[in-house]
């Protein structure tokens, strides 16, 4: 049956972005919302005069694809994404309680505690003896304590024993860059909902160019790749890049 060729195709696409390690047979994995997927395609050409009469011209032209850059906005910031975005590793910590833990108190200071989210803290002098008050001597706060102001004697010594629940700790640098496969699941909303697919088999993800931890706005991740050759895509008219699929 002969595919329909259609002229009227005005283009909206709403859709889901999937991730997977290049050559992997790991599932597909989604990357959360993301508000934009352009691929800037780069092109060197090379134009010959025409020297054979007055007044120029163009002998011949040849154009060349020099590269092709993928540039994405993610909205969700999980421990995936971020690693990606800061050539980092992500390691589950699971919950636990913690047992004397020993810091140095300042008052007006933070104390940043191993691990956020403390729960039924209790703060003792080092050696043990004396039995903090939370409230009146510290504050207990998401990163840790905070010793208030006339409450503890600076340079205390003190002990901290306290819960919390497991959490993902992103390690930045400490990874490396990595060449993904990215497959971009979309529905035309300007073309009665019609699937659009597209497929880049190769694609080096690098640093995120921003990374928004406050402000008075919802965090974007901007990150940008490169679309490299997959050397395993082979036929005559099969690209090396990237595919679109269109309904």
């Amino acid at each position: 049956m002969p595919i329909t060729t259609q002229a009227y195709r005005p283009t909206l696409n709403a859709g889901q972005v999937y991730l997977r390690l290049a050559g992997s047979d790991a599932p597909l994995k989604a990357i959360g919302n993301v508000s934009a997927l352009d691929l800037e395609i780069s092109e060197d050409e090379k134009t010959l005069t025409d020297y054979t009469q007055p007044g120029g011209g163009q002998w011949a032209s040849v154009s060349r694809i020099t590269g092709i850059n993928a540039k994405m906005t993610l909205h969700d910031l999980d421990p995936d994404n971020l690693a990606r975005a800061v050539y980092g590793t992500t390691s589950a910590v699971t919950g636990a309680s913690v047992t004397g833990e020993a810091h140095t108190a300042h008052p007006g200071g933070l104390i940043r505690l191993a691990h956020p989210g403390p729960a039924e803290v209790t703060v003792t002098s080092d050696p043990a003896g004396t039995t903090y008050v939370a409230g009146a001597d510290y504050e207990v706060r998401p990163e840790g304590i905070l010793i208030l102001d006339g409450a503890i004697a600076d340079g205390t010594a003190i002990l901290v024993d306290y819960t919390h629940a497991g959490y993902n700790a992103i390690e930045a640098l400490a990874g490396g860059s990595a060449v993904y496969e990215l497959s971009f699941g979309g529905l035309n909303e300007a073309n009665s909902n019609s699937p659009v697919v597209l497929d880049i088999f190769r694609l080096k993800i690098g640093a995120a160019t921003n990374l928004s931890m406050l402000g008075d706005d919802f965090a974007a991740l901007e990150v940008t790749g490169k679309v490299l050759l997959d050397p395993t895509k082979t036929g005559a008219g099969k690209s090396k890049y990237f595919r679109v699929q269109m309904v």
